[in-house]
């Protein structure tokens, strides 16, 4: 099937995202390259109505639930803004193997760049309905508990399953839908 199938094809609809590290590398093994990630939904979420359902960091790919008005723009951006400033932030604190790494998986017609970070595209699926959004929170917050993590999906600090328990999770993300 062509690339069409993984495309937003309506705004204002929920998608479900997964974003992935080139070479399946964990930069998102620190807390700090994680807090840009969480900064960067924060922005979005303030500056661009862009409503955060669920998500779950990992230390190489994310997953996510979101819509916006301008959809596809706003994952745009977020892609390019975190992986530049990952980047940045370790070029400043020389995780040289790291990098090295970064610049082997980039994509040869990645002419403009030394590193690549994120993959080529979010995969995004639409939401068709409740039961839908119910399985894919479902996947995103048992993500850890599967790969042996945690035993429990609300141990994971880098997740909305806290605030899908009624607590307070690291930024607020929309539960009633």
């Amino acid at each position: 099937m062509g690339r069409s199938r993984y495309r937003i094809h309506q705004d204002q609809v929920p998608y479900f995202h997964t974003c992935t590290i080139v070479g399946w590398l964990p930069v998102l093994s620190c807390p700090e390259t994680v807090q840009i990630l969480l900064d960067s939904f924060v922005y979005l979420q303030t500056h661009d109505g862009f409503s955060l359902y669920g998500f779950v960091l990992l230390e190489n790919h994310i997953h996510f639930v979101s819509s916006a008005e301008n959809h596809a723009s706003c994952i745009k951006r977020f892609k390019s803004f975190t992986a530049r400033t990952i980047i940045d932030y370790l070029e400043e604190r020389r995780v040289s193997m790291l990098l090295k790494q970064l610049a082997y998986y980039k994509r040869r017609h990645k002419t403009y760049s030394t590193y690549q970070l994120w993959q080529e595209g979010s995969h995004p699926e639409e939401i068709r309905d409740e039961a839908m959004m119910r399985q894919k929170l479902e996947y995103i917050h048992n993500n850890p508990v599967k790969r042996g993590y945690v035993d429990d999906p609300c141990h994971w600090r880098y997740s909305s399953a806290r605030n899908y328990a009624g607590q307070e999770g690291l930024i607020s993300v929309v539960t009633e839908w």
